[in-house]
Parts: structure tokens; C-alpha cells; sequence
């Protein structure tokens, strides 16, 4: 008998127990439909949030095209992101956190090369999949088979500083002078290395360089020791505010070497060239993207188009050539990867990585060794005409010369400068 009772019982309580779980399946969404969170860092303030926002408005307008598709494996997709101020000493909590407490399926990023290179142990110790915006040589010494890089300069750092020295050799008589200037971070570091290493190849000698903390506001004294060392040609490697103190710096000493420029970052924020206006004639300046007829890809001119709409409102730049195309890329990329692969699995999402090809908004992408792209395309252009600060004539490519490489070049350069 009670035997008999103990059994209903269990029946009863069997019961009890599916219909809960089919009431839970009701009332709980369906584990498939919980986002994909996608994981990073950027600066939001700090030295290089004026392009930390443009990189985020880029991820969120592909976050919102993706998800308006149906998501990725029919879940949509959500970004987690903090502010790392552009300090790299804030990165290793920032990636620590995301990977263990908020548990992100995926990650990107950080950007700069500064904050990846001080992310990239904790990424490393948990043998996680990455993709760094715009990071120069950031995999150089870790060689992590699982970062992969959304910085057009290739195989080398050295390529960064590439267009400057070749077209110096251009020219006739042949420069030989060269000064090397730049910030005392990572990425001023890393392209200055590239630097020296084209001027030894190509038979250029360096008659100065410098490198100096980025809280200098007094650059007065770095132009005077280029002066007295007289270069034929300055090859910068600077981060937004030492852009702006060099340039003006050289116009009140009325500095002007022969040819000048290379990758100065605070060249590609639209707010201070028209800052800075005239005083940036003659410079040259490393681009990553310009809505050239040449450099148009499927889906280009719709993301820029979105993003130009939505940059007032957002307080960004108001043209966004260089960041957020490559942000909206490295999205694109990644979505490729785990759609193709049908997995979240880190292990499988670098192996689709580094054996494919990618059609993105800025062409064609294929990673190789350091997850560095197998075909750099950097662009160089020199500002010719500027006058004041009206928007439109920075995006007239007769004032923003393409003057290398040959296949996209659309003026000459100006040398010597006046």
C-alpha cells in the first residue's frame, strides 16, 4: 500500500516536474534568441578618443546591420565595451573583466597599438581569438597565433614609413637627411623602428631623431634641434595632440624642411585639420581609406553614408574615412568567420581566420604571419590648397593629393616645399 502511495507519488511529482519545465520553456526565452556579446576596449577619453568613438560608431552601425539580418546563428549581437582612456595600464583589468565576469562569447580589438600590446598577455593566458584595430607590429613579440590585426601596413612595421623614403628616392637631386620624430608610446616606437630600418636600406642618413613623453605640451625645442640639424626630410610618428604641437610649432619657427609628414594620426581627425587649416600644406599624411572611385567596395558608400548621417548627432568626426570603414570591417570579418565555421569556438574561429580571404567595406583582406595582413595598402596623400576651415575641401582630392602608391596616385608631390 505504501508502495502503491510512494509510486503515485512519484508519478505525481514527475509530473509536476515536466509541466514546470514546459512553463519555464514558455515563459524564458529560448536560449538560442540570448545575445552574442562581443566583447572590447577603446578610448572614449582620453589622447585618442577622437578616433576610440569613430572605431565605436563603426561596430555599432555593423552591430545594427547584422542584427537587422537575423543576427549570427540567429541570435543577435551585442557589444560590451569599456573605456580604457588610451591607457594601456587600463587594458589588462578591462579584457580580465570582459573574459571572466561578464563572459563574453567574443572579442575585438582594443584599438591602438599602445592598449593592445598591454591587453595581449591576458588575451593570451585565456587562448582567446582577437581582432586589434589598428595596431602597428602589436604582435611583433608575442607572435600569438590567434590575434589578427585590421591595420593595413603588412607584413612589416617598416611599411608604415614606406611611401616617405620612396618617394624621397624619387626624387632629384635625391634627399639624403633625415630626422625621425615621435612620441615615447608603442606605436611612435614601432613605426620609428620601421623608419630606421627603410632610411639603412635605402642609403639615407639620419642627422636626428627624437622621441619624447606624450604629456610634452612644448614642442618648441624639438623644431629648434631639427633646424640646427637641417634635414632634407621629417618623418613624423605622432598620436593626435603632439600632431598639432609639432605643426604648429614649425609654422612659428617657419620650419620647412624639403618634404615632411608620415603617420600622424592627428591628420586623419577631420576637426583638427581644420583646426590647424593652411599651416598643414605640404604635409604628408599615411591613409588608411578614402572614398577614392578606386578604393569602392561593395557596402562602402552605404556605411559611410550612415555613418555621415549619424556623426553630428554623435559628436564624432564628421567624415570618418579612416576608423570606422575598419571597424565596420573587422565586424564583417569576424561575422564571416563564425558564420562559415557555425561555432563560437575560439580555436575554430582562428583557424577560418587565417585560411580565408575577406571581402570587407575596405576591400579585400588575408591575414598572414602575426596575423598581419599579406598585402599591405597603405595610402599616402599631401595636402595641397588648404585654406581655412571649411569642410568641403577635405573631401576635394585636388587639395588631398594621392601621391602614392603609383596604382591609386592622382597628382604629384610637391617638392620641395616652399
Amino acid at each position: 500500500m505504501f508502495g502503491q502511495r510512494n509510486s503515485v507519488r512519484r508519478r505525481a511529482l514527475k509530473a509536476a516536474v515536466v509541466c514546470a519545465g514546459a512553463m519555464a520553456a514558455i515563459l524564458t526565452p529560448a536560449k538560442a534568441a540570448d545575445p552574442i556579446r562581443i566583447g572590447l576596449s577603446l578610448s572614449l577619453t582620453g589622447p585618442t578618443a577622437p578616433a576610440g568613438k569613430q572605431v565605436l560608431a563603426g561596430l555599432e552601425i555593423w552591430r545594427d546591420d547584422v542584427n537587422a539580418k537575423g543576427g549570427l546563428l540567429n541570435r543577435p549581437v551585442q557589444l560590451v565595451y569599456y573605456d580604457d582612456q588610451g591607457a594601456p595600464a587600463n587594458a589588462p583589468g578591462i579584457y580580465a573583466k570582459l573574459m571572466s565576469v561578464d563572459k563574453v562569447e567574443l572579442l575585438i580589438g582594443p584599438y591602438s597599438t599602445n592598449v593592445i600590446a598591454a591587453a595581449m598577455p591576458a588575451i593570451i593566458q585565456n587562448k582567446r581569438t582577437t581582432i586589434g584595430i589598428f595596431g602597428l607590429g602589436a604582435n611583433q613579440s608575442f607572435k600569438y597565433p590567434k590575434y589578427f590585426s585590421m591595420n593595413s601596413q603588412g607584413p612589416s612595421p617598416a611599411n608604415y614609413s614606406k611611401c616617405v623614403f620612396e618617394l624621397a628616392a624619387e626624387q632629384t637631386p635625391k634627399p639624403t637627411r633625415i630626422a625621425l620624430v615621435g612620441a615615447d608610446v608603442e606605436y611612435s616606437r614601432n613605426a620609428l623602428d620601421g623608419a630606421r630600418e627603410n632610411a639603412k636600406k635605402m642609403g639615407f642618413e639620419i642627422v636626428f631623431e627624437r622621441t619624447y613623453p606624450l604629456a610634452t605640451t612644448d614642442y618648441t625645442s624639438i623644431v629648434r634641434g631639427m633646424m640646427a640639424a637641417k634635414p632634407d626630410v621629417v618623418f613624423y610618428a605622432t598620436l593626435p595632440v603632439d600632431t598639432v604641437g609639432l605643426i604648429k610649432a614649425s609654422t612659428e619657427l617657419k620650419f620647412k624642411p624639403k618634404m615632411v609628414g608620415g603617420a600622424m594620426l592627428g591628420l586623419l581627425v577631420t576637426g583638427i585639420k581644420q583646426n590647424l587649416g593652411e599651416q598643414v600644406n605640404g604635409y604628408i599624411s599615411n591613409e588608411f581609406y578614402i572614398p577614392a572611385p578606386s578604393l569602392q567596395f561593395e557596402g562602402t558608400a552605404k556605411m559611410m553614408e550612415t555613418y555621415q548621417a549619424k556623426a553630428g548627432a554623435a559628436g564624432t568626426d564628421p567624415l570618418g574615412f579612416t576608423y570606422p570603414p575598419y571597424a565596420y570591417a573587422a565586424g564583417q570579418i569576424l561575422a564571416k568567420a563564425v558564420t562559415e565555421t557555425k561555432s563560437l569556438d575560439d580555436d575554430k574561429l582562428a583557424a577560418y581566420l587565417r585560411d580565408n580571404n575577406f571581402d570587407t567595406v575596405i576591400g579585400p583582406v588575408k591575414f598572414g604571419e602575426n596575423g598581419e595582413w599579406t598585402t599591405p595598402r597603405i595610402i599616402c596623400i599631401q595636402f595641397q590648397g588648404i585654406s581655412g576651415r571649411e569642410l568641403s575641401q577635405f573631401q576635394d582630392w585636388k587639395r588631398q593629393v594621392v601621391v602614392y602608391p603609383p596604382q591609386y596616385k592622382s597628382g604629384k608631390l610637391a617638392y620641395p616645399l616652399e
